[in-house]
């Protein structure tokens, strides 16, 4: 024996690893001639186009096929026995596949994944189910992470989210040592990590899966809006920490984003200076201190915080609209349940519009608006669900906004790079002007401070008024009609929320709040 070679791809091709070195040995060894010994038929190929092609091949090479279960010979009886025996052998593996495809089917109906475990999860045997898709810590952290801050606009293109996972050495990379884009758009795409599965080839819809899903399915469809939109263009590579301010700020003679560097001086010490990188612009290449600009930049900061009378106004506001919420939650669970059995009936009558047509191109059609409905079905219960009861208390979810707007400085001081950019998109609606020599030209600030600002010029006036009239007279201020009182509270869970409420070791600021 000189040799035994495996192989552990199917065996309807020729080109197998073994197989070819199987062959590349005989070609080598023409001289003198070897017996290619297989325990069965089937061992050679599980196809006959594959077994005619590997007969001729193991021939033309000089090797002498033989097997102790059949008689390869040139007479017609063994020549007949040997295609009737690959014919069942191919038989055998199409059936396998049938069989294997079936089960598949039947088992990703009724809501559990088959196919390769998405990243963030693992397979464990679990009572009652088998094996089911569970998490994987630490990566369905940062799964869930990368998901919920590609929805809420904490990362802005799939770059980032590329690079945001980069940062993780736990997160599987390729040969290369690289993240794919490929990978990111595959998890951002991938229902599963809703707790949904769904595989149209196979004519499965969309429906709740068996195992726990990494975000909500409202979260998901919020990616899958975002993907269709505009594209953005990738946040820049080179902001670091010691220029927070780069590309926010822009030069007030041209409307262009200051660059910045540091500068050595004869003696060898480096100075940090922000500039104007616009040639012909009258401030071009004119260095402005990094401590001159952060400075001023501090002081317009430190003016977007309220007194104290001011923020125990706003918390008593936030307490009122918190109330006129969870009412408001009860009626929408409701309605969603409502939907969704409207949609069942739908559903219903299209099962049966499907069983009376004969045409082809009018079943497909019944069936796409079925899969359509399914969705929308399972969406609505989604969203009954997460509204028949909160699932933090007003505590916990207010404690995070409301230190933000309390003190936006602080997080400044004291955050790191990422939140202190977050402090920039959701303290400010328009990246500043600055004139060198003057200081920074009067910013356009976001909502929430618009509005504390609003109050604050008109507490003389508001001063009597108390609870809901309080709210009306503030929301018919900033031009609410009808009165909104959820207006900030949207726009804090919306921003501040989802965008802050991640772990950061830097501060003890950004711990996970519940939005």
């Amino acid at each position: 024996m000189v040799g035994v070679y495996r192989d552990d791809k199917t065996g309807s091709i020729m080109e197998r690893p073994g197989m070819t070195a199987l062959l590349a040995f005989l070609q080598q060894h023409r001289h003198e001639p070897h017996v290619v010994i297989i325990d069965d038929i089937s061992r050679l190929a599980r196809g006959m186009k594959a077994h005619l092609g590997l007969r001729e091949a193991i021939a033309r090479a000089g090797g002498i096929l033989k097997s102790p279960s059949i008689e390869f010979a040139d007479d017609a009886d063994s020549e007949l026995q040997e295609l009737i025996m690959a014919t069942v052998s191919q038989h055998q593996r199409r059936k396998n596949a049938e069989q294997t495809m079936n089960r598949m089917r039947a088992r990703l109906s009724n809501g559990y994944w088959v196919f390769s475990c998405p990243i963030g999860y693992k397979r464990e045997r679990v009572a009652g189910h088998g094996k089911l898709l569970v998490r994987d810590e630490p990566l369905a952290s940062i799964v869930q992470e990368a998901l919920e801050g590609y929805a809420s606009g904490r990362f802005d293109t799939q770059a980032e989210v590329k690079r945001f996972l980069e940062r993780f050495a736990e997160y599987p990379r390729d040969h290369l040592g690289e993240v794919r884009n490929q990978r990111v758009t595959e998890i951002l795409t991938r229902v599963v990590y809703a707790g949904h599965v769904q595989h149209l080839p196979w004519g499965i819809a969309l429906r709740p899966a068996q195992h726990e899903g990494l975000i909500s399915l409202e979260t998901f469809e919020r990616i899958q809006e975002r993907l269709r939109g505009k594209a953005k263009a990738p946040a820049r590579k080179d902001l670091n920490a010691d220029f927070p301010l780069r590309g926010f700020v822009l030069c007030d003679d041209c409307s262009t984003p200051l660059t910045a560097c540091w500068s050595r001086s004869k003696t060898g010490a480096r100075h940090p200076y922000y500039l104007c990188p616009t040639k012909g612009c009258p401030s071009y290449r004119k260095s402005i201190r990094r401590a001159v600009i952060e400075d001023q930049f501090a002081v317009l900061l430190r003016r977007l915080q309220p007194s104290e009378t001011l923020f125990a106004l706003v918390k008593a506001m936030f307490v009122d609209a918190w109330a006129r919420r969870h009412e408001q939650a009860v009626c929408m669970a409701e309605g969603f349940r409502r939907e969704a059995a409207d949609s069942q009936r739908q559903i219903d009558k299209l099962l049966g519009l499907i069983v009376e047509a004969s045409t082809p191109s009018v079943i497909a059609a019944y069936e796409a608006r079925i899969a359509d409905l399914e969705h929308t079905k399972a969406l609505a219960l989604e969203k009954a669900a997460n509204n028949a009861q909160p699932r933090h208390t007003r505590e916990e979810l207010f404690e995070l906004a409301l230190a933000f707007l309390a003190n936006p400085y602080k997080i400044w001081e004291k955050g790191c790079l990422s939140l202190r950019r977050l402090v920039l998109k959701l303290g400010f609606a328009e990246r500043l002007n600055y004139r060198r020599g003057e200081g920074f030209r009067t910013p356009k600030t976001t909502l929430p401070f618009n509005v504390l600002e609003t109050i604050q010029t008109h507490k003389s006036r508001l001063a009597h008024r108390g609870g809901r009239a309080l709210l009306r007279e503030i929301n018919a201020l900033t031009g609410n009609h009808p009165p909104n009182p959820f207006t900030i509270h949207q726009w804090l869970v919306a921003a501040v929320g989802t965008r802050l409420g991640v772990q950061h070791d830097q501060s003890d600021l950004c711990r996970p709040c519940g939005f």
